[in-house]
């Protein structure tokens, strides 16, 4: 109980008792009721402080509880008193990571026991994340200074970061059709065996794969792509690998990935896309985004805002990273295997692309992989690639490259 005395309360109790022992031992009656009066003072003091401190109550509100990196939120305080004594002089420190800034504290010289008192303070989250605010404590403290108690008033709130979402615009010509080719070569024909999925010959395939009765309707040579059959839908893959990115903080390339593959992401969706969301590992952050009234936003958003990177050091893949789906892909530094480990499972029927990060120009290194090297041998194997050059490439830039290089493949097919 006596651990409640700050050190003025100890210091005034042992003057007490000690002015008490010389009172007995001269036998001066009058020193004796100082001494008692002394020692009573930080006693009461202690008393009616651990007797406040049961009687005020709190509740934390975040508005709002999602927010975008570098966007403000508001963090109201709702102080109340309940207790037969007035709570006075009440400190208060609210618990904040440190991407949230400082810790806010606040002095409440009085809290009414009718309706309370709200405080509030903003906080602009610099990284995204999951980030928990909280607990909040205070400190009730006497007039004289003599008692002090801490408590815990209020647990943990949830303040979820978003990365930064840019608009886009445009899509890659005959998008989420899950190939490159024209929509309109691909048809249904009759029953049985014309149900076989149909496309264009290209220089190459195998001539046991043509399709002989799509190929006398149309005059034209028409092959089979029935082992695969269409899925719709878009796959996006994030290369969250900490070893193929560089830079730190929010300004760090997995961050302008993350941000990237985000507006990427809804940008599909908006316009009525599927979209399934994975990591470099082939593992699923979402399954069918899209497609709706857009309520699943909010599920991508708080996926991302939870991705961290991986100790993974190579991209390693045991089936097909878009899963028959059309592939986009936003990479960091691939190595000539890691180009290999996404190719070699791809149907080149399937229409892939990527965007490569130059992550040297993060932090300035001038050395790691060549980024062209690589972009160069996704090419050689049917992928359109553009490559962001720094953290200061718009992602809406790379993006309208992207469905512009698409466009020019979807020309020449036709022509």
């Amino acid at each position: 109980m006596l651990s409640g005395l700050t050190i003025r309360g100890r210091c005034l109790l042992a003057a007490g008792v000690a002015a008490g022992i010389c009172a007995l031992v001269l036998d001066e009656r009058d020193l004796l009721r100082v001494s008692a009066f002394v020692i009573a003072l930080p006693l009461l003091s202690l008393l009616l402080s651990g007797q406040v401190r049961f009687g005020v109550a709190a509740r934390r509100v975040v508005d709002p509880p999602r927010v975008p990196v570098g966007s403000r939120a508001d963090v109201e305080l709702h102080i109340s008193g309940s207790g037969r004594l007035p709570a006075d002089g009440l400190v208060l420190e609210d618990g904040t990571p440190h991407a949230l800034g400082d810790r806010p504290r606040f002095r409440l010289p009085v809290v009414p026991r009718h309706g309370g008192q709200v405080v509030s303070y903003p906080v602009t989250p610099a990284l995204r994340g999951i980030h928990h605010i909280g607990p909040l404590r205070t400190w009730i403290v006497d007039p004289f200074g003599l008692a002090q108690f801490e408590r815990e008033l209020a647990g943990r709130s949830r303040l979820v970061a978003t990365p930064q979402v840019v608009e886009l615009a445009g899509l890659p010509a005959d998008s989420g059709l899950g190939t490159g080719e024209d929509g309109t070569a691909r048809m249904r024909a009759g029953h049985g065996e014309d149900d076989a999925m149909v496309r264009q010959y290209r220089q190459g395939d195998d001539i046991r794969r043509v399709h002989w009765k799509s190929t006398a309707r149309r005059d034209e040579l028409m092959v089979r792509v029935e082992e695969r059959p269409w899925h719709g839908g878009v796959t996006v893959l994030l290369d969250r690998r900490s070893a193929a990115h560089r830079g730190n903080g929010p300004n760090s390339s997995v961050e302008w990935a993350v941000s990237a593959v985000a507006s990427i992401c809804l940008h599909l969706a908006q316009h009525g896309q599927q979209v399934r969301l994975v990591t470099e590992d082939g593992h699923p952050l979402t399954r069918g985004i899209g497609g709706d009234d857009g309520a699943h936003d909010e599920v991508l958003l708080d996926a991302l805002a939870a991705v961290r990177p991986s100790p993974q050091r190579d991209l390693q893949c045991s089936r097909d990273p878009g899963d028959g789906h059309e592939l986009i892909a936003v990479l960091g530094e691939v190595t000539t295997a890691g180009v290999a480990e996404l190719t070699k499972l791809r149907p080149q029927e399937t229409r892939s692309l990527a965007v490569l990060l130059q992550v040297r120009s993060w932090n300035g290194d001038g050395g790691g992989v060549d980024v062209e090297e690589s972009a160069r041998t996704l090419r050689a194997a049917g992928w359109n690639v553009v490559v962001a050059d720094g953290p200061t490439t718009p992602i809406s830039e790379v993006w309208r490259e992207l469905c512009g290089q698409t466009r020019s493949e979807s020309t020449g097919l036709m022509a």
